[in-house]
């Protein structure tokens, strides 16, 4: 059992789906935890849910706006912080045929989402984070293949394995290291949502649009959060103390690399 008492640990997008799901895993083992969403009610049912569990806060922050950013990284202080996760991040499709005036700023709206926002939240917290403190991104295995209709956030997915791998390198002298989980087929609601447009595309029922994604894994069933906490504890800990830059796909085998 990975013991995380005595650790600060800071999970943006905590309100729901994967995030809320690594929360109640570090709360489980002991972590001080700070969770960030812009969702400030779905947050206040998480703190509330996990707080007989762990010393934990809750902000609501927006991500895609450098000033509250700003604001949130000097109200906290510079308390150390050894586990930084960027989970915060949306899903749609953007097909390339739609040339609608909103199309160009859902794109970017989704990179700045994606991609800058963790920047962003790692630029200002870094004062707190020394050496062998962690910065883990969420990725995804669409960061590592090509899906058609989605090429912003699959676009937004190879760009966080690419900071990652940046910030590896620049972080690491300060003994700071930078990972990437790439997940499979989750079953929250926002990947049950891509599912039915990919569904839609195909032609085919939800269902068999399901069993067709499940057939190409190895292990032939939907992931949990659950099931990804493992990972990420393990790489916030020690025993992953020599791993930095890495993109790990945690798909059931659907991406073996």
């Amino acid at each position: 059992m990975i013991d995380y008492r005595g650790k600060r640990v800071l999970i943006s997008g905590a309100a729901s789906g994967i995030g809320r799901g690594l929360a109640r895993a570090f709360a489980e083992r002991g972590a001080t935890l700070e969770l960030l969403d812009r969702n400030d009610e779905a947050l206040r049912t998480v703190v509330e849910e996990l707080r007989p569990l762990a010393d934990i806060e809750g902000a609501s922050v927006d991500l895609g706006d450098s000033a509250a950013v700003g604001a949130y990284a000097r109200q906290r202080g510079e308390r150390p912080l050894h586990v930084l996760i960027n989970n915060a991040g949306m899903e749609y499709v953007t097909p390339l045929e739609d040339a609608s005036p909103e199309a160009d700023a859902r794109w970017q709206a989704l990179l700045d989402n994606n991609v800058a926002s963790m920047l962003r939240l790692t630029r200002a917290l870094l004062p707190s984070l020394g050496a062998g403190s962690c910065v883990i991104n969420q990725a995804s295995i669409w960061g590592l293949k090509g899906v058609p209709g989605f090429s912003a956030y699959v676009a937004s997915k190879h760009a966080v394995i690419g900071l990652t791998r940046s910030l590896a390198w620049e972080l690491g002298p300060r003994r700071i290291r930078v990972n990437a989980v790439c997940p499979g087929w989750v079953g929250t609601d926002t990947a049950m949502h891509s599912l039915a447009v990919m569904a839609t595309a195909s032609g085919r029922s939800v269902r068999d649009e399901l069993a067709q994604i499940l057939s190409a894994q190895a292990v032939p069933e939907l992931l949990t959060p659950a099931d990804l906490a493992g990972t990420f504890l393990f790489l916030g800990s020690p025993l992953a103390a020599a791993l930095t830059g890495q993109a790990l796909s945690v798909s059931h085998g659907e991406v073996m690399h």
